[in-house]
């Protein structure tokens, strides 16, 4: 039976770089993906870039993000918002109101998010990331963890640690079976935890050319009709021109209307807001985070994304200084963000050390 240092449980942004940072400190590790990608929540729309998951981050309060960007090598700029918003009260009109912008200013990366989960996946020994491996069970005795990870289309794959990162949210980590039972306080924090972007929907629409400049709009809506809710611009400079949307309706509701209809719906919305050549992309993508098993459970559903911060790990009993969590929604600086992610594996990974 394999056995390494750390079992690293999840191949997005937090669980790729505190690979990297066990990597540069000579620790040994293996990443646990349940999907057949890398990235979580970061997820850009084919080639297109376009992002359907994580999206912007805010160099002027996420130093260490925007750090680690720029050693990666990635191109950033800064998120447009020039030119006049629309708000839609009614099907039949909308208004048009002086734009604005953010303080502090969001920024994106060039070619989508994903080139930030893949310049990280690049510098990492790709035998130590194995996909396809779900984690269902972890067994602890004498300070030996024996992880159990299956897969639909592989045998089942046992392998021992001696320290596990959950980088993957604490609403999913509590539903791994943990030898012996992980402190019922514990696991209750980790249930009334929402989990960033789980309850949402996405719908992204690439176009030749950005039309809506020529009026003079932002790309900017904000809409009391829908389906979509809320609208960006999320062209790239010089490249992809597209606009974005948050659906407004709930899951179950989604689930009803079904994703042929929500794209027609959405394609009608752009029309009415921006003209007849919205009707038209050249290619759109539609994710539901909600309908993803390995983002949402059915309790996210009922569950407010804002929340205090959980423990990351026992405190005392059988499971302390074993079990660390390093997924956005441990950080304390910002959980849910980009930079969360950053900050909860950077803080993992050096407690991780303290306590070798």
């Amino acid at each position: 039976m394999i056995k390494r240092q750390v079992a690293i449980i999840g191949a997005g942004v937090s669980g790729l770089y505190a690979a990297w940072l066990l990597q540069k400190a000579g620790i040994d590790y293996v990443v646990l993906e349940s999907r057949n990608r890398v990235g979580g929540r970061v997820l850009s729309s084919a080639a297109e870039g376009g992002d359907l998951g994580a999206t912007w981050f805010w160099p002027a309060i996420q130093p260490m993000l925007s750090g680690l960007l720029a050693e990666l090598g990635l191109e950033v700029f800064s998120h447009q918002e020039m030119g006049d918003m629309l708000f839609e009260r009614s099907m039949d009109a909308s208004s048009r109101h002086p734009g604005f912008v953010s303080s502090p200013a969001p920024a994106r990366v060039r070619g989508g998010m994903s080139k930030f989960t893949d310049a990280l996946l690049s510098r990492l020994e790709p035998e130590r990331i194995v996909m396809d491996i779900q984690v269902k069970q972890i067994e602890q005795c004498n300070g030996t963890l024996t992880i159990y990870g299956h897969s639909p289309d592989k045998p089942p794959m046992t392998l021992r640690a001696g320290h596990i990162l959950l980088a993957l949210p604490p609403m999913l980590a509590a539903h791994i079976a943990f030898t012996p039972a992980l402190p019922d306080p514990l696991l209750q924090a980790w249930r009334n935890t929402g989990t960033w972007m789980a309850p949402h929907a996405k719908y992204v629409a690439h176009y030749s050319r950005d039309f809506w400049k020529a009026k003079g709009l932002s790309g900017e809506a904000r809409s009391s009709v829908g389906p979509m809710v809320e609208i960006h611009d999320v062209s790239e400079p010089d490249g992809v021109h597209s606009l974005f949307g948050f659906i407004g309706l709930p899951y179950n509701a989604r689930q009803s209307v079904g994703e042929t209809a929500l794209r027609e719906a959405c394609r009608e919305q752009l029309k009415r807001l921006f003209g007849p050549e919205a009707l038209h992309p050249h290619a759109e993508f539609f994710k539901d985070w909600a309908a993803d098993p390995f983002t949402a459970t059915s309790r996210d559903l009922i569950l407010q994304a804002g929340h205090s911060v959980p423990p990351a790990g026992a405190n005392d009993g059988p499971w302390q200084h074993l079990l660390t969590g390093i997924a956005s929604e441990w950080s304390t600086a910002f959980p849910g963000y980009l930079a969360g992610a950053i900050d909860a594996a950077a803080e993992g990974v050096q407690r991780l050390s303290q306590e070798r």
